[in-house]
């Protein structure tokens, strides 16, 4: 677990229970009872078709790929499979909700509970899965604009979701960032969301509450909506764990409300009274059938599966003898598993991990780039990490010409030859170039002979600058070694 995450306060002493109500995107072409298509960044309200908008006698068709979609998730999050589960109408009021109700699943979902492990800084942790349900995302309000008018865009609207209901097992914002990283590689893995937050693909309901340490009940916990960012995510706990704790020192209660995050305050505020289940009459939807499919139908579904984080990394452990933390960072992402496992193809393991989560890793933080932006390609990395291998440049050499790869994906082997930037290895050569070192240093020697053993690191330091930064490093020590003794 992560160190414990406590509010202080008088002497006392709070803990944080959090638990995630995640919105997730389905992967599709389509929409979840239409055949709308569901492109990002296409022009308002032209990904709508007659269902979506409402349209008196419409009835809704679903769609069989948003199902296989919602069946792999579960399995990915070791959950029970429902073979059978119910839609139901939930009933409220949005300007940009047409039908007056949104089609969800309430007590009878397609995926049961489960459960994901998340890797903390200080060991693994379970985080229970109560529920993944399925339902249809609502359009968009857009209020900044028209100073006078609210604008709708229902290109959203009817948009598959999968609502993944975390059990409160969370107990910090750093806890939170963990399982929603692990939560969206999961998905990335197989295909079933893309896990853009930038693109609303993927948000968060966040409920909070607190209680003091050592108390087996829950406190009164609080709502805050559709938070899209695990940054925002974290701001928002520590202020309304804050807030909720004031609240109680004060003598006061908490209320059970929904809360909206203002970013630009980085304060929560109330938006309503919390709604319970009957508040919304929910009720089986009676244009659609309950959903059934047999063992079988699961079965194939768990053919198609690929590998996923925790057991590609148990493969690289094994396989690779890499260690549980630089396996972890190398499976968090499925791009970056998907370039590590590229470079090694033909390349050393170790020196191919030491360099992705290195040197390539900085550059792309500092340029911001993804690393399928990468501005050096898998395979020129692999060039580069044999010319290190077989002793062609030194690790040295080689962030000088990892440098100038980086200016277009230039080959390092062409770099080197154009540079004249290759190792010396040539015993030979190397002997003359640290005689010379020695002559000029004999005060140095002398005091090396008298015990300085630590004077040694001067002369590697002589030879390498000497030799413009080409000699071998290796061969250096091993002549040096030698000529002083």
């Amino acid at each position: 677990m992560t160190k414990d995450y406590l509010i202080e306060r008088n002497g006392k002493k709070y803990e944080v229970v959090i638990g995630l109500e995640v919105h997730a995107q389905v992967l599709s072409e389509s929409k979840l009872f239409s055949t709308s298509p569901t492109k990002f960044g296409s022009e308002p309200n032209t990904q709508v078709s007659l269902v979506d908008a409402a349209f008196p006698g419409m009835l809704p068709v679903i769609n069989e790929f948003c199902i296989k979609q919602a069946i792999k998730t579960g399995i990915g999050l070791n959950a029970k499979i429902n073979n059978k589960s119910i839609f139901d109408r939930k009933n409220y009021f949005y300007a940009d909700l047409p039908q007056g109700y949104q089609i969800s699943q309430y007590k009878d979902p397609i995926v049961g509970e489960g459960n994901v492990v998340v890797d903390l800084a200080s060991g693994s942790k379970i985080i229970g899965i109560e529920r993944l349900h399925l339902e249809q995302d609502a359009g968009k309000s857009i209020h900044d604009i028209d100073p006078k008018n609210t604008l709708v865009d229902l290109n959203r609207s009817g948009v598959a979701l999968m609502e993944i209901v975390s059990k409160p097992d969370l107990r910090s914002p750093e806890e939170v960032n963990f399982y929603i990283k692990k939560l969206r590689s999961i998905m990335r893995y197989l295909g079933t969301c893309d896990g853009n937050m930038q693109e609303g693909s993927l948000r968060a309901d966040v409920n909070v509450s607190v209680r003091k340490q050592g108390d087996d009940k829950y406190g009164t916990r609080c709502e805050i909506k559709n938070v899209n960012s695990i940054k925002f995510m974290q701001m928002a706990i520590e202020y309304e764990a804050n807030r909720q704790v004031d609240i109680l020192e004060e003598g006061g209660k908490i209320d059970q409300e929904t809360r909206l995050f203002d970013t630009k305050k980085n304060v929560t505020r109330s938006m309503r009274s919390k709604e319970d289940a009957h508040d919304y009459r929910y009720f089986p939807d009676p244009d659609l059938l309950p959903l059934e499919f047999s063992d079988e139908y699961v079965e194939n579904i768990k053919k198609e599966i690929p590998e996923l984080p925790d057991q590609k990394k148990s493969r690289f452990i094994e396989k690779f003898n890499l260690s549980p933390y630089e396996a972890n960072i190398l499976v968090s992402d499925l791009d970056i598993s998907k370039y590590f496992e590229a470079v090694i193809e033909n390349s050393d393991v170790k020196l191919s991990s030491n360099w992705i989560t290195g040197e390539l890793f900085a550059l792309l933080n500092e340029k911001n780039l993804e690393i399928t932006e990468s501005p050096i390609s898998a395979k020129n990395l692999s060039k580069l990490i044999n010319l290190i291998k077989d002793g062609t440049i030194s690790g040295k050499i080689a962030k000088t010409v990892f440098e100038m790869m980086a200016e277009g994906d230039k080959n390092p082997i062409e770099i080197v030859k154009e540079k004249g930037l290759k190792q010396q290895s040539d015993p030979k050569e190397l002997e003359k170039l640290i005689e010379k070192v020695i002559n000029d240093n004999q005060d140095t020697v002398k005091e090396y002979k008298s015990g300085k053993e630590k004077l040694f690191g001067f002369f590697v330091g002589q030879a390498m600058k000497v030799s413009g930064g080409k000699a071998n490093p290796q061969l250096v020590n091993e002549i040096l070694k030698k000529k002083l003794k």
